[in-house]
């Protein structure tokens, strides 16, 4: 007999905005003796279920590491492969994602992605913005600090064209220029598979974040780890520089 899954903790305000590392694909199909696109593609499918299992919860907007800048370094089959199942994954819960009116949005450099995958995501994009349910961002061909060069350069030249004064140059001026423009900062970011890092995944906007750790390999991130995950938040004490003394009550779980 199943154990049910947790709930989040009574009077918790969820994370608005979550952040997932999905990491361990590979080496849950190796652990099973089946191909690593396998495991990739058991860990698209498991995506719907967490988008489920977030809006079901509270939370407004989930931002997943679908393909880092670095993941062009990987086999040619495998980085082709990727591609090939985002589309498919795409297509095939198309419906669905209207259905619970998710907003799609994706960050990263657009223009290093196979066509086959640009031109679908850019159609949904377009067709479900006006969704407000719950935000799904791909970070897609995304870096945190190619971002940042990138988000440095337009500050130059505005400051080069006398846009922008040298001393007007401070975290909302950058934050204005991130690919990330106009999103809430995550509350909490998570990565699976017992890895211990961020691995350039919105380094920027995670200065605040709590991050939570798990051995779970993503393939096996249920509703039931999305929840533990949660509680997990929920025992946090979020005080942003400040004293335990200066907090509002409401600001103490």
């Amino acid at each position: 007999m199943s154990t049910p899954a947790p709930s989040p903790a009574a009077n918790h305000v969820p994370p608005r905005h979550i952040g997932i590392i999905r990491d361990g694909n590979g080496r849950w199909a190796a652990a099973k003796g089946l191909p690593r696109l396998e495991g990739h593609r058991r860990g698209a499918e498991r995506l719907i279920e967490v988008i489920d299992a977030c809006i079901d919860d509270g939370v407004s907007m989930l931002t997943v590491f679908a393909f880092s800048a670095e993941n062009w370094k990987r086999p040619l089959d495998e980085v082709s492969g990727l591609f090939k199942l985002g589309e498919w994954i795409l297509r095939a819960h198309l419906s669905r994602l209207e259905k619970r009116k998710v907003r799609l949005r994706v960050i990263g450099d657009m223009t290093g992605v196979p066509e086959f995958v640009r031109r679908p995501l850019e159609d949904v994009m377009k067709s479900s913005r006006d969704n407000t349910a719950f935000t799904l961002v791909v970070a897609l061909n995304y870096g945190a600090r190619q971002e940042m060069a990138a988000a440095a350069q337009a500050l130059a030249a505005d400051v080069a064209a006398g846009r922008l004064a040298p001393e007007k140059v401070d975290w909302p001026a950058v934050e204005a220029r991130l690919q990330t423009a106009g999103m809430p900062d995550p509350d909490l970011i998570i990565r699976t598979s017992g890895e211990f890092r961020l691995s350039n995944f919105l380094l920027l906007q995670s200065a605040y974040a709590e991050i939570v750790f798990t051995s779970v390999f993503w393939p096996d991130f249920d509703k039931a780890q999305l929840r533990l995950a949660l509680a997990e938040y929920a025992k946090r004490e979020r005080r942003f520089g400040q004293t335990r003394e200066q907090l509002p009550p409401s600001a103490l779980r």
